[in-house]
């Protein structure tokens, strides 16, 4: 049996929560996704929140709480999701690829500086594999700042927690983000002030929120994300201990950092189509980090964003999700300390 680099973490609980909501009158959006909201306000600390059925239609309506203007540029990172780009172009604004450095795959303070002189609308942090970088410095260049914390869920940098900067936060709740519920994210705003521009949308129609089957599923993920954060650092810790023995490197952290351990990626200094291969004749996928993202998948031109394009070819996932056998830990542990 194939070790797939992903699987959605489904549990009896989560299970029992769908089944109460689909025995009930309505399915739609109602007591449940006001209860996963609620709940999540618990991690979060928001304000206020809107419980949307997709990351698509949440950057949409940030986007539009902003007022966005067309024409106007949205700062991107290389290795944002693609669905980024059409939501930009579709609302007829402008995205302005940013490049990530070598050591995180992030957006630096230099790298976006650099944009200002185009008065952008806003800028969206996509909180890559997990990663959580400084975002304060954006209050003194005036712009306001779109959180995807839709990977980073449970990471920290220092006292400040993934998600919780920023003027609005997205927290996707797709099959491979950290908080799962099949589809769907929540739109927040930390502050009452960030708070009443998305008050101002009005009603919106039943069609953008999130029903209730996928709420009653998310929320029981929210109360057991602290069991499903440890099991992924114990899993991580193993593998970890395994590369050093390699060539490969990681992702360089900060000290105060505290990774939530979204996935255990390595970037490869010999040929990631040779590990690839070595992992199939294991019987372990090996995945690219981003291949789906505005980078990797070539929406972006290598030479505009060298950096992002030089980890895109070359950064690989192994298995890492908390359902994972020990057995099947170990055995990817063994491939991790033998790679090519």
């Amino acid at each position: 049996m194939k070790i797939e680099v992903y699987s959605p973490t489904i549990r009896r609980k989560e299970m029992d929560a769908v089944l109460t909501a689909m025995v009930e009158d309505r399915i739609g959006p109602g007591e449940h996704t006001q209860f996963l909201v609620s709940t999540a306000k618990e991690h979060l600390g928001f304000d206020f929140c809107l419980a949307l059925r997709s990351p698509a239609v949440a950057l949409e309506l940030a986007l539009e709480a902003l007022g966005a203007e067309k024409g106007r540029g949205v700062i991107v990172s290389a290795l944002s999701p693609l669905y980024y780009e059409r939501v930009i172009r579709t609302m007829g604004l402008v995205p302005l690829y940013c490049d990530t450095s070598m050591d995180l795959p992030l957006m630096s303070q230099a790298k976006i500086q650099a944009f200002m002189s185009s008065n952008p609308l806003c800028m969206i942090y996509h909180e890559t594999l997990g990663y959580v970088g400084e975002t304060d410095y954006a209050a003194e260049l005036g712009i306001p700042v779109i959180v995807d914390a839709s990977q980073s869920f449970g990471s920290a940098l220092g006292e400040k927690k993934a998600g919780c900067s920023g003027t609005f936060g997205i927290l996707g709740l797709e099959e491979r983000d950290m908080i799962t519920s099949g589809g769907g994210a929540l739109l927040y705003a930390r502050t009452r002030r960030d708070g009443s521009l998305l008050r101002d949308l009005g009603e919106l129609p039943p069609e953008y929120s999130l029903p209730d089957m996928n709420a009653a599923m998310a929320a029981v993920q929210f109360r057991e994300s602290g069991k499903n954060l440890e099991k992924r650092r114990e899993i991580a810790a193993v593998y970890r201990n395994a590369s050093l023995q390699t060539r490969h490197r990681h992702f360089t952290q900060k000290e105060e950092f505290e990774y939530n351990n979204y996935v255990f990626s390595l970037v490869i200094e010999t040929g990631a189509k040779d590990v690839k291969a070595y992992a199939r004749r294991k019987e372990i996928i090996v995945e690219e980090a981003f291949d789906a993202t505005l980078s990797g998948s070539g929406v972006i031109p290598a030479a505009q964003c060298p950096g992002a394009s030089s980890l895109a070819l070359r950064t690989l996932l192994f298995p890492l999700y908390p359902r994972l056998a020990s057995s099947h830990a170990e055995k990817v542990a063994k491939l991790v300390m033998t790679l090519p």
